[in-house]
């Protein structure tokens, strides 16, 4: 059983962690040997520190906020990866985009698929099969699909794809 970011989230906290005493140490550190060095080398090296200190404190507020996506983003990795095991994709250009979160590139290559189907490039079947897996990766991404893409789903999943064993997953 997957530990759902549990062990990511420890990991990510213990350097965090770490990160945060070396910072201190290192001021601890030039506070001791201010003696030791000229006034220019010691305004230059807690200069530094400070503003590791402050670039440290913004990386803090970011994932405080939620903008860091870890998380998110490893279990978007893992999620195309478990698609990609039980055979939910045949494609591999829509596993890549997919565990990359590309809805504008699985947009494009929807495009390119429906051409090259007008063209015979494809069969109907391929055509149909690859519409369904770009289709259902954008829905799972929490993109937003047009009526027709909707019946279009809906109208295969019922047919001989099955697309129920998918699972959504959004950016929160």
């Amino acid at each position: 059983m997957s530990s759902h970011g549990k062990v990511e989230t420890e990991s990510l906290k213990r350097n965090l962690e770490e990160q945060l005493d070396r910072l201190v140490q290192q001021l601890e550190d030039l506070e001791e040997c201010k003696e030791d060095l000229d006034e220019s080398e010691y305004k230059e090296t807690k200069g530094e520190t400070m503003d590791q200190l402050r670039e440290f404190n913004e990386s803090l507020q970011r994932m405080i906020s939620g903008d860091m996506t870890l998380v998110d983003q490893l279990g978007a990795m893992q999620l195309a990866t478990q698609a990609a095991v039980s055979a939910a994709f045949k494609t591999p250009a829509v596993i890549r985009m997919f565990g990359k979160r590309e809805p504008n590139q699985l947009r494009e290559r929807l495009s390119e698929v429906e051409r090259n189907m007008r063209l015979g490039k494809l069969s109907k079947e391929t055509s149909e099969r690859q519409r369904v897996e770009i289709l259902s990766a954008l829905k799972q991404l929490g993109e937003k699909l047009e009526q027709f893409e909707h019946e279009f789903l809906e109208k295969m999943s019922v047919g001989i794809f099955d697309i129920t064993g998918f699972i959504e997953i959004s950016d929160s």
